[in-house]
């Protein structure tokens, strides 16, 4: 019995990891994509957003629902859902079948993220949330990791193994499952998570999700423009961004407890919008390559700041409010390729320095607007 119940904490970490993958998985390979269906890289760019707008829809809802029905239960069908539509946008025939498939990926994915960090918090002591969401993000930060370059590698083949993999992982975490909780008694109502304290940092998150973590499109478009590599070597240099995520995930978490979610957030936002303009101004590969790494350490401290402003709040229905919290970090990323892939096509620096401009000056303003 204590064996099934440590598996079944491993996978309420490891079930961090397939949100970020399937909303990355094609951001190294749009070429790719728009060659095989006949389409723009700009029309393929929609595979993104096709996938995280669902995601972020559902998931304003998705966390209060699942504190009614329980959350083991809805998690092991999200998983199971999810694999059946990574099949579908893997022998996908047309590129309507894709976006199809992408949307009902995103969907079912928004009934795992918040439930999980709603039950990390619930199993975690205060003083050690940080950490705990530290770990947490880690995974995430591995899923964003590995999905550009799984995405570029699988294109020297066909991008369509990528899903193969997808759908491999899903089932992975259903075997896994997560630990029983009971469904609510208390049936909290939607409204309960949309508080004043829940709405700021949320609005934090759009900004400074869709402008930092969910531009990783913008660098892959520069690396092929710019310094002409291909799939694989662009999923290889976005991998940078994970990979230091999770390189300074136990420090992310240890800054959390040490000087507030507030001030991390914060942290990670002004030096994440310098890191942005640099890698849109700067002409050498390399420094691209190390300064997005550095992005993304960054970007953790942000996001996962934010995250742990709205668990260690004082206010109930974590689920919902968690849930609010991720809904509107994943609008951010669903709405940054309409954004701005149209405005790197009329300049590119510009493309860069616009969302770093909005990460500099929005999310602060938020953060203290909620502080007070």
């Amino acid at each position: 019995m204590g064996d099934v119940r440590r598996l079944s904490v491993v996978g309420l970490y490891a079930g961090g990891f397939l949100g970020p993958f399937g909303g990355a998985v094609t951001s190294s390979v749009l070429p790719e994509i728009g060659g095989d269906f006949g389409v723009s890289a700009g029309s393929a760019a929609s595979t993104l957003t096709g996938y995280l707008l669902p995601f972020a829809g559902f998931m304003l809802v998705s966390g209060t629902l699942g504190e009614r029905w329980g959350a083991r239960r809805v998690v092991w069908i999200a998983y199971v859902v999810y694999a059946a539509a990574s099949v579908l946008c893997a022998v996908a025939w047309a590129f309507p079948v894709l976006l199809a498939g992408r949307a009902v990926q995103g969907a079912a994915n928004a009934f795992t993220t918040p439930l999980l960090m709603a039950a990390i918090a619930a199993v975690t002591p205060k003083e050690r949330l940080g950490r705990s969401l530290g770990v947490f993000a880690s995974m995430q930060a591995a899923g964003q990791t590995s999905a550009p370059l799984v995405g570029g590698l699988a294109a020297e083949a066909s991008w369509r193994w990528a899903f193969v993999g997808a759908a491999v992982v899903a089932v992975l975490l259903a075997v896994l499952g997560v630990p029983g909780s009971p469904p609510s008694a208390e049936r909290p109502k939607l409204r309960t998570a949309w508080r004043p304290d829940v709405l700021r940092p949320a609005a934090a998150a759009f900004i400074g999700w869709g402008c930092l973590g969910g531009v990783s499109f913008l660098v892959a478009l520069r690396l092929g423009d710019d310094f002409g590599l291909g799939a694989g070597e662009r999923g290889l240099v976005l991998t940078g961004f994970g990979a230091a995520g999770i390189a300074c995930a136990r420090l992310t978490g240890w800054l959390i407890d040490h000087i507030g979610p507030r001030r991390c957030a914060l942290l990670g936002s002004a030096v994440g919008a310098v890191l942005l303009a640099l890698i849109g101004l700067l002409p050498s590969l390399v420094a691209v390559g190390v300064l997005w790494a550095a992005a993304g350490a960054f970007s953790q401290g942000l996001i996962v700041g934010l995250t742990a402003l709205v668990l260690g709040g004082e206010g109930g229905n974590r689920g919902g409010a968690v849930s609010v919290l991720q809904s509107f970090r994943f609008l951010g990323a669903a709405v940054s390729p309409m954004a701005f892939v149209p405005l790197y096509h009329l300049s590119p620096v510009a493309a860069f320095l616009t969302p770093a401009a909005l990460v500099l000056l929005l999310p602060p303003g938020l953060l203290r607007r909620s502080g007070r």
